[in-house]
């Protein structure tokens, strides 16, 4: 696509071709004003297209053989190692990655701050998408999606915490998609529909506040179902919740560093000036919020300890190792987002989020899988889920790339 920029190329970004009075269909919408052939041509010139290919040709059929043959078929999973790589990365680690869609809109809608509004629609997209793929990841492991209606509807569990989580996933999803509909209407030529939705945002942000910092606690508060199976330096009942909610926080905000950084390296085309010219602006203000997030996050980790008399661990083996946790995952991108914002680095932050962004995934996959039975013996995921994760994760990313390609998130659309 960057070879046809450069050639003259330009992308749909309003509902009228050059000449002003013919309108672009649907279809061209679609192929970005290309015709199938050239859309085809520009696609195939793409190495990562080649690279899905190879991960789709191999992921695909092992996909459908987990419905065909079961969950024992691709994972180890077992009565003491329910989670796996499924949960541990689909749900745990994704949720609070896609944070941002509650913190930019609480942000612009409630607070006023407009200054943010280049990327609120790339927070909310991000947040939108990490959900639904959350979603999917939870019934590629619980099989069976046609029978989703009976433990929301049928077969009622509201004592269970996972049936609290599952409402306000459901529900948050619900109002992630509301708050993207004015985008959508924009690219669809329904201004009616975005008038509408725009009355409604207050509200639905509101809802998306409520509902995020409920289920993002809640998350935590699943492992208090298993008292004893988390390793103690990972787990304490009074704080588990918090610890989910303020991790959540930095994880959303760095996330959404690392996305627009991605996106400004490889969909540079899509991007218009005020979304460029005001990108290392924004970062530093994200940033900003993400240190919060982070000394938070590290005070109650702390209190944790102490309060639970914890300290011994820390001179064994795992105790090592949450402390690379611990410095690689919140002191190393707590101090290096110091440094960006008294230094007025755009760049610096960036890194500090990708660091970020591997720590909490990190601290995730340590409470969900490596520190669970910690006293037992440990389970290496099978290599057929390590495929599904990665296919399913490809899917993500390749919904992630058409949607930024075709609605105005990056870009203003011209009506």
């Amino acid at each position: 696509m960057n070879k046809l920029i450069k050639q003259g190329f330009a992308p749909v970004n309003s509902h009228f071709k050059a000449d002003g009075r013919t309108r672009w269909s649907v279809k061209e919408k679609l192929f970005l004003g290309l015709t199938p052939g050239e859309y085809l041509a520009q696609a195939l010139r793409n190495p990562f297209n080649w690279l899905l290919v190879v991960i789709y040709a191999v992921g695909l059929p092992i996909l459908f053989g987990r419905f065909i043959f079961g969950l024992g078929w691709v994972t180890h999973s077992s009565y003491d190692y329910p989670w796996g790589l499924f949960l541990g990365w689909g749900l745990f680690t994704m949720v609070p990655l896609s944070a941002s869609g509650f913190m930019m809109g609480t942000t612009v809608e409630l607070f006023g701050r407009d200054d943010f509004k280049p990327i609120e629609r790339l927070g909310l997209l991000n947040g939108l998408l990490g959900y639904l793929f959350a979603v999917v990841f939870l019934q590629v492991d619980l099989g069976q999606p046609w029978r989703l209606i009976y433990p929301m509807f049928v077969s009622l569990g509201p004592a269970a915490v996972l049936f609290l989580v599952a409402w306000h996933v459901a529900t948050y999803l619900s109002c992630q998609v509301a708050e993207l509909v004015p985008a959508f209407a924009e690219w669809m030529g329904m201004p009616r529909t975005k008038k509408f939705v725009k009355s409604l945002v207050l509200g639905l942000t509101v809802a998306g506040i409520i509902l995020s910092t409920l289920h993002q606690g809640a998350l935590g508060a699943l492992f208090t179902y298993a008292p004893g199976k988390v390793h103690p330096l990972w787990y304490s009942a009074p704080f588990q919740w918090f610890h989910f909610i303020c991790s959540a926080i930095f994880a959303g905000l760095s996330m959404l560093i690392v996305v627009s950084t991605i996106t400004k390296w490889s969909m540079r085309w899509r991007c218009d000036d005020k979304f460029l010219d005001n990108l290392d602006r924004l970062t530093l203000g994200i940033a900003k919020g993400a240190a919060l997030a982070l000394i938070t996050y590290l005070v109650i980790k702390v209190i944790a300890i102490a309060h639970d008399g914890d300290w011994r661990y820390l001179v064994t083996g795992w105790g090592q190792w949450f402390i690379l946790e611990i410095t690689v995952g919140v002191l190393a991108p707590l101090v290096l987002f110091t440094m960006a914002i008294r230094h007025q680095s755009a760049q610096l932050a960036r890194v500090a989020a990708f660091i970020a962004v591997f720590g909490i995934a990190l601290n995730r996959l340590n409470t969900a899988l490596i520190a669970f039975n910690w006293n037992l013996y440990r389970e290496i995921p099978h290599w057929r889920e390590v495929v599904i994760v990665i296919t399913v994760y490809s899917t993500y990313l390749v919904v992630y790339r058409a949607v930024l390609a075709r609605m105005p998130i990056l870009f203003r659309w011209k009506e």
